[in-house]
């Protein structure tokens, strides 16, 4: 790629200047994730003006209260889709229908909501899509509840995975927007939201499914199964009160990036130092600094740069530059791929998880709900630590990012802990040959919780970095796009899932066999991903 003119005139301050301008000490982090070169030198020397003045600021109260909410964005978007497996006997029992199509009205929903939010908050900023995605889910939540059969049900379930689709892609480009680039491994921490979720939806679940629930679907009726509304009423609620807190005790500023992109220099300035303020801090950023990466002496006084045209419209534009240079296309491309691989294989695998529980369960004695509500809160007490070792593994050197996915995803199929596997002796075509032959099942329902136990800490720990990854090799300007579509991509194959389990023998394993593999699959993968976020500041 040739070298713009544009680039010679950077000032220091627009390079990330290697001190820091209040202290004079070495700045940390003055390297960027494009240090190589961007497709748009005047906006990755508007994102280093501002990656410097945050770094300055540093971690204070404003980024650890943004660390509180935008984890409700994680926690709802753990709780709502798991809630079509939690409900799932049930409601089969009281409506009489075929269970894949709950899930697969929930997931059309996240589809359209990833795909909705994740764009929009390119187009109209962050704080509309921040403070709506919560409110849809919780109001659509509540009246889910009540659904008198089973296609209201399905359609209001739909709607507010409309709400909960928009989330994390737009919170985790939120987070890292006012994040200082040392601190930009909290947004794999912030997965500890998700885990908090599931946790706190298969508590509320366990007494109120296990007690409140048919036997069986003979005179099954909303008298005597009202477990499922009543969750359905307790999360959306509870989701309503997070939404609460949020609109009316957490103020969002506007990104500043963003506001850059849209040619609010003065405002995003505001911002900054509004974020100083804060957090009872000083910064000496000035609009001339902000500015001065656009001032080209050799181009005329008319020209202009706009990274976001005012009137908000949205173009190809953004798509367009998460594919500008081969690094770039290759990257977007390998990302968007990994998102559609793991979403259909955690979908088939994590949607259908208690049905599994149970069904297997039952060949072992175990047949209550009792038991299968049990093993799902051990199994997501298991993935807050995940959480906390994902944080840590993402900093190590030699391993970041890259290796942390890879090595969490490698080991994250359930028969993994059996098979004690070598693809350096064997090679990943003798390993998945072992993985689909001969790998052992469960003989007891210890065993089986056991087995479970090992899959969901390390897929937690995958989701932690795929989720932190993502947002930090996508430019700010774009971010949203670029979340968009790998949600996009992890949403549309979560579709297939319960059209495939339609299909399938659910009898079997079979599905988790073959999510397990896909799983592998996605581990080689990561490991070509050409952009490392460790120990570089996000643009």
């Amino acid at each position: 790629m040739s070298t713009s003119p544009l680039r010679a005139h950077l000032p220091m301050s627009a390079g990330y200047g290697s001190f820091n301008r209040a202290t004079g000490t070495p700045n940390a982090y003055a390297v960027d994730l494009y240090e190589d070169g961007y497709d748009d030198p005047v906006y990755q020397g508007k994102a280093r003006v501002l990656n410097h003045a945050i770094q300055d600021i540093g971690m204070g109260k404003y980024q650890w209260y943004l660390f509180v909410v935008t984890g409700f964005g994680w926690f709802a978007d753990s709780v709502w889709p798991l809630l079509g497996a939690l409900i799932l006997t049930p409601v089969i029992y009281e409506f009489h229908f075929d269970g894949p199509y709950l899930v697969l009205a929930s997931n059309i929903g996240l589809l359209v909501g990833a795909i909705f939010w994740s764009l929009g908050c390119d187009i109209w900023g962050r704080k509309w899509s921040f403070n709506l995605t919560l409110f849809i889910a919780g109001v659509f939540g509540l009246a889910a509840g009540g659904s008198p059969d089973f296609v209201t049900l399905a359609t209001l379930i739909a709607v507010v995975g409309v709400g909960v689709g928009g989330n994390l892609p737009v919170d985790s480009a939120v987070f890292l927007d006012f994040i200082p680039a040392s601190h930009q491994y909290l947004l794999t921490v912030l997965s500890i939201w998700w885990s908090l979720g599931q946790l706190i939806c298969s508590l509320i679940a366990w007494p109120l499914i296990a007690n409140f629930s048919c036997a069986s679907p003979e005179n099954c009726d909303r008298s005597n199964n009202m477990g499922w509304r009543y969750l359905l009423f307790v999360l959306g609620g509870l989701t309503l009160f997070l939404w609460g807190i949020r609109f009316f005790v957490f103020t969002l500023l506007e990104s500043p990036r963003f506001l850059s992109g849209v040619g609010n220099d003065i405002e995003a300035v505001e911002v900054i130092h509004k974020l100083a303020r804060y957090n009872g801090k000083t910064t000496t950023l000035t609009v001339e600094e902000l500015k001065a990466p656009g001032q080209d002496p050799d181009a005329s006084p008319s020209r202009k740069r706009a990274i976001l045209s005012k009137d908000s419209k949205y173009g190809m534009g953004h798509i367009k530059a998460l594919f500008a240079t081969p690094k770039m296309a290759w990257s977007t491309s390998l990302l968007i791929v990994l998102w559609g691989i793991i979403g259909l294989a955690s979908t088939l695998y994590n949607n259908f998880l208690p049905y599994l529980l149970a069904s297997r369960g039952a060949e072992f004695g175990d047949t209550s709900l009792y038991i299968t509500y049990r093993n799902l809160v051990i199994l997501s007490t298991l993935g807050i630590p995940a959480a906390f070792i994902a944080g840590w593994a993402v900093e190590v050197p030699y391993i970041g990012r890259r290796g942390s996915l890879a090595i969490s995803a490698g080991e994250s199929p359930p028969p993994l802990s059996h098979l004690h596997y070598s693809t350096t002796s064997r090679g990943i075509k003798g390993s998945l040959a072992r993985f689909f032959t001969r790998a052992p099942r469960p003989r007891t329902s210890n065993q089986l919780l056991g087995w479970n136990c090992g899959y969901v800490c390390c897929s937690n720990m995958m989701y932690g970095v795929l989720y932190a990854m993502s947002p930090e090799i996508f430019p700010a300007k774009d971010r949203g796009t670029g979340n968009g579509l790998t949600a996009t991509a992890a949403r549309a194959f979560g579709v297939m899932a319960p059209v495939i389990a339609l299909y399938a023998n659910l009898a079997t394993a079979v599905p988790v066999y073959i999510a397990g593999g896909m799983i592998i699959f996605a581990s080689c993968l990561a490991l070509l991903l050409p952009y490392e976020p460790r120990g570089k500041a996000s643009i």
